[in-house]
C-alpha cells in the first residue's frame, strides 16, 4: 500500500530484517487512525521482529517508515514512545522492587523542590489504573507482589499515560483472566473513539475476530494477507498461517498406559494448595485445570521441590515409594522434570546460545575435568534442534533472537536430554502459535508413548480436552473432581473449577457474624 494513503497513521515499506539469516523481507503495510489491525503467525514468521522496528527496539535492514506524514526512523524504544509509538511486550517492562505506582511514572515522578510528592503519585496512579480496572489494587503494592496478570495489566496501563496514537499489543491477554479480558476489550474501544491506532498480534483467533477490522497475516518472513478480518474464519487464516490444513483432533498414537508412576497424597501448602492427591500412570497425559489462582502453578512447585509443602508426600515408581523433594535439585535427581510458565524469566539464559541453554541441564554429558567440550555441546544441541524442529541458524544462536516458540521448544530440548520420567508442563503452549502447538502436542505423544508421566497445566480448557487422558480440576487449593477422557464435558468442567469457590464463599458466609434483630 501507498505511504500516502489518506488518513494513514503509519506506514511501512519494503521493511527487511536479516540477522544470521532474513526473519523479514518486502513488508508493505499500512495502519489506519483509529483501527485495530491484527497481526498474526506462526512463531519465527516475523511479528516480533515488525513489531519491534515500528516500537524503536530494532534497526530494520531494508525499507522506511512514515507517521504521521513524516519519515519515521525511531533509534529507540524512547524516541518512539516520545512520538505517541508504545509498545506492550509479552516481557514485561517493570521493576519488581518498586511500588505500582512507581512504576507507572518512573520517568515522570511528580515532585515539590526536588521530593517525590507522594500524595500527586497516589492520584496519578489510581486514575491510571482505574483505566485498566484495577481499582482494587493499593498503588503502593510492590509489583513483584502482584500476580502476572495483574503485572500485565500495569504495563498496558503504563503505556497509556500521556498521549499515545499507536498502541501495540504483543499477546495481552496470554496471562489475563476472563474478566481482566474484558476489561482490556472495553479499552480498546474507548481508545479507539479516541483515535488511537491499535496493533494487536495474538494467536487466539476468536479474539481477533471481536477487536480487529484487518487482519494481516506474516508466513515465513513474508506478509501473506492484508484483508478485512471478516473475510476470513478461523480455519482459512490457520491455513494462511502455517501454509496447510491443521485438524481439530490430534492422535497421539497408540500407547500402553501402565501403573502409577507418580503418587500425591495430601499435599498442602497454606491456602493455595489444600490436600490434594492423585496419581499419573506410566504414558498418561494427565491435566490440571482451573481458574487463575485455583493453585495449578502452586501444585506444580510444590512436587518440583520449588516451594516446600506444610504436609502431604510425593511418591514414585510402582511399587510406589516416597521420597524427599526439598528441593529442585531434588526433583531432578529423582527424574522430575518441570517447564515453567515463565520462560524467560525462569527458564532460559536469553544472552546465551540455544547451545549452551540446552547444555545447562547435561553438563555431565559434555564436560570433563570443569571444562565443556565444546563440540559435544554442538552436537547435544543440534540432536535436540533437529529432533525439536527449533527454527534457527544453528546452536551458537542466541536464544533471545528465536521466537517464543522456538524458545519453548529449547526449554523442553534440555528436559529430554534428561530422559526424566515425569515431566511437569506449565502452560506449555502459552504464547505459541497453532502450528508450533501442534509441534509440542506431538512431542508430548512422543513422550508418553516412550512410557513417560506427564502433568500438563493450561488456561486453554479445549486444549486439555485435545490432548489428556484424564483431566483433574482444582478449585480454590482443592482438586474436586477427575474425568476420564471422553466422560468429561466442557460445561461439567467448568462447573468443577467454580465449585471450590462456591464452597468456600458458602462457609465465610455460614462462619461471619450476624446482626441480631
Amino acid at each position: 500500500m501507498s505511504a500516502s494513503t489518506p488518513n494513514a497513521v503509519l506506514s511501512v515499506s519494503g521493511i527487511g530484517k536479516t540477522y544470521a539469516q532474513p526473519v523479514l523481507a518486502g513488508i508493505d503495510l499500512t495502519l489506519m487512525r483509529g483501527e485495530v489491525l491484527a497481526l498474526t503467525g506462526e512463531n519465527g514468521a516475523g511479528k516480533s521482529t515488525l513489531s519491534k522496528i515500528i516500537g524503536g527496539l530494532v534497526t530494520p535492514t531494508t525499507g522506511r517508515m512514515q507517521f504521521q506524514g513524516q519519515d519515521y526512523q525511531p533509534g529507540s524504544r524512547a524516541q518512539a514512545e516520545a512520538l505517541g509509538v508504545r509498545m506492550v511486550m509479552q516481557e514485561l517492562n517493570l521493576l519488581p522492587t518498586l511500588s505500582v505506582a512507581e512504576n507507572l511514572f518512573l520517568h515522570n515522578l511528580p515532585n515539590n523542590a526536588g521530593w517525590i510528592s507522594r500524595k500527586q503519585l497516589r492520584k496519578a496512579a489510581i486514575a491510571a489504573m482505574a483505566q485498566v480496572g484495577l481499582d482494587a489494587i493499593d498503588p503502593d503494592t510492590l509489583v513483584g507482589e502482584l500476580g502476572i496478570g495483574h503485572q500485565q495489566m500495569v504495563e498496558i496501563a503504563r503505556n497509556l499515560i500521556g498521549d499515545c496514537h499507536v498502541l501495540i499489543l504483543d499477546e495481552p491477554t496470554a496471562m489475563l483472566t476472563a474478566r481482566e479480558v474484558e476489561m482490556l476489550f472495553e479499552q480498546i474501544t474507548r481508545l479507539q473513539a479516541r483515535g488511537v491506532s491499535i496493533i494487536y498480534i495474538s494467536h487466539r483467533l476468536e479474539e481477533l475476530a471481536r477487536v480487529a477490522q484487518r487482519i494481516a497475516v506474516l508466513r515465513d518472513g513474508n506478509l501473506v494477507c492484508v484483508e478485512p478480518m471478516a473475510n476470513y474464519n478461523s480455519e482459512q487464516l490457520v491455513t494462511l498461517m502455517v501454509g496447510r490444513e491443521l485438524g481439530e483432533h490430534i492422535d497421539m498414537g497408540a500407547r500402553a498406559i501402565g501403573a502409577p508412576v507418580l503418587t500425591v497424597k495430601g499435599l498442602s501448602r497454606a491456602d493455595k494448595v489444600r490436600d490434594v492427591s492423585f496419581e499419573v500412570r506410566a504414558g498418561e497425559i494427565f491435566g490440571i485445570s482451573g481458574l487463575i489462582g485455583a493453585g495449578r502453578t502452586e501444585l506444580l512447585r510444590l512436587i518440583f521441590g520449588a516451594d516446600i509443602a506444610d504436609s502431604g508426600t510425593i511418591a514414585l515408581g510402582s511399587p510406589a515409594q516416597v521420597v524427599s523433594i526439598r528441593s529442585p535439585v531434588d526433583a531432578v535427581g529423582h527424574g522430575i522434570a518441570m517447564i515453567t510458565e515463565d520462560r524467560k524469566g525462569e527458564g532460559l539464559l536469553l544472552t546465551q546460545s540455544i547451545g549452551a541453554n540446552i547444555a545447562l541441564g547435561n553438563m555431565p554429558g559434555i564436560s570433563s575435568g570443569g571444562f565443556v567440550d565444546n563440540r559435544e555441546e554442538g552436537a547435544l544441541a543440534q540432536r535436540q534442534i533437529d529432533a525439536m524442529r527449533i527454527r534457527s541458524s544453528g546452536p551458537v544462536q542466541l536464544v533471545s533472537e528465536l521466537s517464543g516458540g522456538n524458545q519453548q521448544k529449547v526449554v523442553i530440548g534440555r528436559w529430554l536430554e534428561r530422559d526424566c520420567s515425569v515431566l511437569l508442563f506449565d502452560e506449555p503452549t502459552r504464547g505459541i502459535d497453532i502450528g508450533a502447538k501442534f509441534d509440542i502436542y506431538n512431542l508430548l505423544g512422543e513422550l508418553t508413548r516412550k512410557g513417560k508421566a506427564l502433568v500438563v497445566v493450561s488456561s486453554d480448557l479445549r486444549e486439555l480436552m485435545l490432548i489428556c487422558d484424564r483431566i483433574g480440576v482444582l478449585s480454590a487449593g482443592s482438586l474436586i473432581d477427575t474425568f476420564e477422557r471422553d466422560r468429561w464435558t466442557q460445561d461439567e468442567l467448568l462447573a468443577a473449577a467454580f465449585a471450590g469457590y462456591q464452597k468456600r464463599d458458602a462457609q465465610l458466609f455460614e462462619a461471619a457474624p450476624r446482626d441480631l434483630p
